[in-house]
């Protein structure tokens, strides 16, 4: 196989008109060969600025060069020291602006596809049956962490390995947080690739409880104080989705893109012979321009819809992934760039018929350095429509905060910790993920999972 090593492998993907109509995984994966060719671009550079670039520091130039001998399972141990997920991680990271933007090979050409590498090595060893293992002794300590989501199963398969005895807490009826409730089917498949990274997690020790709502069922201090947790991580997540607060926003039709994923996704409402309702719309409008964003609109277009993507501004500023964007255009979703909603419109019987939208235009930067829309006056324009999927961010749950003494919060009823080890300001209380950041990517919360762990295990070395 003669190839140009300044051109990445390409990944083969479902044909779009197909997969516009199906829930199975839109793409297709390496193989052993296209795997083995693309680790050949690999430069092994003396000093890995793709390590840098990686929130939970995978040591990539070594897990490539044993895809290059054909050895996946020394690949899998590689990135198991440093990762628990490596099949989710290969699906959806932003690997363009972490470990792949850093790419020395990128500097001329196209940087190395190192999240296609992980996904090829992660699904290869668990078709062979390879699981990690611990070789720590037992620390003869407890320590109970919150939310079963990237942050979460970070800590706690981190800690296990470390030695203690380690329980999951999670509200939901299964584990996983958003891996289940919020990343469609099509994207991160729930029971070959999530369900099968939780039990690896398992392996190692970590028990897990559903149904468990921290806060009303049991407190953070009656984990510490009843229970005999040593340390409590919290990694509970941001599932409390924002509202534009417009006139005609309380209209039946109307969802947050959590409710309609979560439908879809952990109660499989796109299943013919589900029992969870789903708006299954004629033409939907989802406002918002991100991952989620793309999530909701892809998932709208498969259960049959139109769909429309109306955002404040431009292609540029889409914070979606790039693939994730190309992947929606060639499914056929319209993008309604540079525009906002400003009122919801519903028929005699209080259902969604229409939104009004105003084009806007962009003006000076603002304090994040982006250039903030600015409404165009006169251009409103109306847009026919019976579902409306609003993808504007969520923030925390406060039940946790508030039910718990002494631990600080921000403006944003964000947990206050510290980025370093995870440590709130309740002595033995560590938090990460989106409950602290509010949304943001999976990667980054298992990068604050892995801090709170190094955190909690110096924190009880030194108690």
């Amino acid at each position: 196989m003669t190839m140009d090593m300044m051109k990445k492998v390409p990944v083969r993907e479902q044909d779009p008109k197909v997969r516009a109509a199906n829930f199975d995984e839109v793409c297709l994966g390496y193989n052993k060969e296209e795997a083995e060719a693309e680790a050949q671009r690999c430069l092994n550079c003396k000093r890995p600025f793709c390590v840098q670039g990686c929130p939970v520091s995978i040591d990539i130039p070594g897990f490539i060069a044993k895809v290059k001998e054909g050895d996946v399972e020394g690949a899998y141990n590689v990135i198991s020291q440093s990762s628990a997920l490596p099949a989710i991680c290969g699906r959806v990271c932003p690997q363009e602006s972490q470990c792949e933007g850093k790419c020395v090979r990128g500097i001329k050409g196209e940087a190395v596809s190192i999240g296609k590498l992980e996904r090829y090595v992660a699904d290869t060893a668990r078709e062979m049956g390879i699981r990690p293992v611990v070789t720590a002794e037992k620390k003869g300590k407890k320590v109970a962490v919150i939310g079963s989501g990237p942050a979460g199963l970070t800590c706690a398969g981190d800690l296990a390995r470390m030695g203690y005895d380690v329980t999951i807490f999670e509200a939901l009826h299964k584990a996983g947080g958003v891996l289940v409730y919020g990343i469609p089917e099509f994207r991160l498949p729930k029971d070959a690739v999530v369900e099968k990274e939780i039990e690896n997690v398992k392996a190692l020790g970590v028990k897990i409880e559903t149904d468990v709502v921290i806060g009303k069922s049991v407190t953070v201090d009656g984990l510490m104080k009843d229970e005999g947790f040593d340390a409590v991580f919290i990694g509970s997540g941001a599932g409390l989705p924002r509202f534009m607060n417009i006139p005609g926003e309380q209209a039946m039709g109307v969802f947050s893109a959590n409710e309609y994923l979560t439908r879809s996704n952990l109660m499989k409402a796109f299943r013919e012979d589900s029992r969870t309702p789903i708006m299954r719309a004629k033409k939907a409008v989802v406002v918002g321009g991100g991952n989620v964003a793309m999530d909701a609109a892809r998932t709208a277009l498969r259960l049959g819809a139109e769909v429309h993507i109306v955002y404040r501004r431009s292609e540029a500023e889409l914070p979606a992934r790039k693939e994730e964007v190309e992947h929606a255009k060639q499914e056929g979703i319209i993008f309604d760039l540079l525009t906002n909603p400003v009122e919801i419109h519903a028929d005699e019987n209080g259902w969604v018929k229409g939104i009004t939208c105003i084009r806007m235009e962009l003006g000076e930067p603002d304090a994040s350095g982006r250039r903030s829309p600015v409404p165009v006056e006169g251009s409103e324009f109306y847009i026919e429509c019976d579902a409306v999927i609003m993808s504007l961010g969520t923030s925390p749950n406060p039940l946790i905060s508030s039910t718990t003494e002494g631990l600080d919060i921000n403006r944003r009823k964000c947990i206050v910790a510290d980025e370093a080890n995870g440590q709130t300001s309740k002595p033995g209380v560590f938090a990460g993920g989106d409950a602290v950041t509010g949304a943001a990517t999976v990667i980054l919360a298992m990068g604050a999972g892995k801090a709170a762990a190094k955190g909690i295990d110096e924190y009880l070395s030194n108690k």
